[in-house]
């Protein structure tokens, strides 16, 4: 064997102890259908960024603000998918932005897509007690107190998701993609069921009307983002995907634009259905349901459990992507050596995963038990997930050109494709901040405190933990039993 090839191989994987090459496509891109949640963000985002519930004014057209947000992500996952197909990652972006722009900023881009990631685990959480509380309502069954319940059905969601991503990626991605595709068929149904008897005298015109303050529009499509936000999750599973320079990058390049699809249809309707709405309903944490509950509660409380159930998958895609770049900080000794273990029967990650879910239910517990209105919750968590993502797609975007020179396949095209994305995204996340400050909310601050905390941690390492800084970026290499066995070994 040449010396070239021997760099290219290694005798054990820097990942070993996870399931490798085991996932099929399905599961690959159930894990970005799961993280993107297209039910349930379809029922609930586009009502918070409807006027009265973000801006407490009128707010940015719709279709206008989703095709924004549509646009990036689709030019982001363009940015992703060549190095998806010449690196298996397990941390995805963060490992991509460690062979791209280094470690110091890798650190970076690795708190902040944790940060991301959890934010949008916590929305989710919050979205099914939230929902499930209103199921109990639609049901005729009021509960004392909604707040006790709703923290109740937190716990136990949390308790039943730790235990399926604990169990194994295969079984939780194939229980994701079910319930995601019936809480989607269950929300079109009810949909087209509303309109065919209660078709509201909306003029289809006012759709496309410019209706807000431009000042708005950014911070729109911050919240828009966090409907897509996700869809390169299946960057986490390189370690596990049967062919993952194939599954991956097919998975991240389809899923925004699906996503998008089926957002635009959904905002269109429901900014017809809600224009036409009392304005108890359009406040309300749950217009939908509000607004179908009206006909007939009993498909409300469908409703209630198609969206429960998107958001329950929602949060165990993310909190598998989350637990996924701990795991590899912990290999890499840049976070407790703890988290880089693995379980010895199921081969999952799964002392992170079991560190990190408390964390993740304590949040949308203390909003409920502080009294905040859950849309008031969700409306943070999600902007401050956003951020989280956008951040880590900066970085990663930009990392591709320098990825590709690393291992000689420079190209015109992705110096092009790199600053395109990376100047669109931070005008968008700069505009957003800047007009977030000004109104007031602190979603801005507490995220540039999470970027100065990381940078304050990278440079400690540089100058402390040297070797340690020096191992981020761990993927999973090619093992020579992978070559002479004709197969991976697990």
């Amino acid at each position: 064997m040449s010396a070239r090839a021997d760099r290219f191989i290694t005798p054990r994987s820097p990942v070993e102890g996870l399931n490798r090459r085991k996932l099929s496509f399905l599961p690959v891109f159930a894990q970005a259908i799961a993280a993107v949640a297209p039910a349930g963000a379809m029922s609930v985002i586009p009502a918070l960024v409807f006027p009265g519930l973000v801006f407490g004014s009128s707010g940015p057209n719709l279709v206008l603000t989703f095709s924004v947000a549509m646009a990036v992500m689709v030019l982001v996952s363009f940015c992703l998918r060549p190095m998806a197909k010449r690196m298996a990652a397990v941390s995805g972006l963060y490992s991509y932005t460690a062979k791209g722009l280094g470690q110091r900023t890798a650190i970076t881009a690795g708190w902040s897509a944790m940060f991301g990631y959890a934010a949008v685990a916590m929305a989710g959480l919050l979205v099914v007690g939230t929902y499930v509380v209103q199921l109990f309502i639609n049901l005729g069954v009021t509960p004392a107190d909604s707040r006790v319940v709703t923290v109740l059905v937190i716990l136990a969601t949390a308790s039943a998701a730790c235990f399926l991503m604990v169990r194994g990626i295969q079984i939780s991605a194939w229980a994701t993609l079910l319930m995601e595709s019936i809480s989607i068929g269950v929300l079109a149904v009810l949909m087209l069921a509303y309109f065919t008897f209660h078709a509201p005298k909306v003029n289809i015109e006012s759709l496309f009307v410019w209706t807000g303050n431009l000042d708005l529009l950014p911070i729109g499509i911050v919240v828009a983002v966090s409907a897509f936000v996700g869809f390169e999750s299946p960057t986490t599973l390189g370690g596990e995907a049967q062919r993952p320079f194939v599954s991956v990058p097919r998975a991240i390049t389809w899923t925004p634009i699906m996503a998008g699809v089926l957002y635009l249809l959904a905002v269109v309707s429901q900014d017809v259905a809600l224009k036409g709405a009392p304005p108890n309903i359009v406040a309300s944490s749950t217009p939908l349901s509000d607004l179908f509950s009206q006909t007939s509660p009993v498909f409300a409380a469908v409703l209630d459990l198609g969206i429960a159930a998107s958001w329950f998958a929602c949060t165990i895609a993310s909190v598998n992507a989350l637990a996924r770049i701990v795991f590899c900080m912990g290999r890499e000794g840049v976070a407790p050596r703890l988290f880089g273990s693995t379980h010895p029967a199921f081969r999952t990650p799964s002392a992170a995963i079991i560190c990190v879910m408390p964390v993740v239910a304590m949040v949308p517990i203390a909003i409920i038990i502080s009294g905040t209105s859950p849309e008031r919750g969700l409306v943070d968590l999600f902007t401050l997930g956003a951020y989280g993502y956008l951040g880590s797609y900066i970085l990663a975007s930009a990392s591709l050109p320098f990825f590709l020179r690393r291992i000689g396949e420079n190209t015109h095209v992705s110096w092009i494709l790199g600053a395109v994305s990376t100047v669109t995204l931070g005008a968008v996340l700069w505009t957003a901040a800047a007009a977030s400050v000004r109104t007031g909310n602190l979603q801005a601050v507490i995220y540039g405190g999470v970027v100065l905390g990381s940078i304050i941690y990278a440079t400690f390492l540089h100058r402390r933990l040297p070797e340690r800084l020096a191992a981020v970026g761990i993927y999973d290499e090619t093992r020579e039993l992978d070559l002479f066995r004709g197969r991976p070994d697990r």
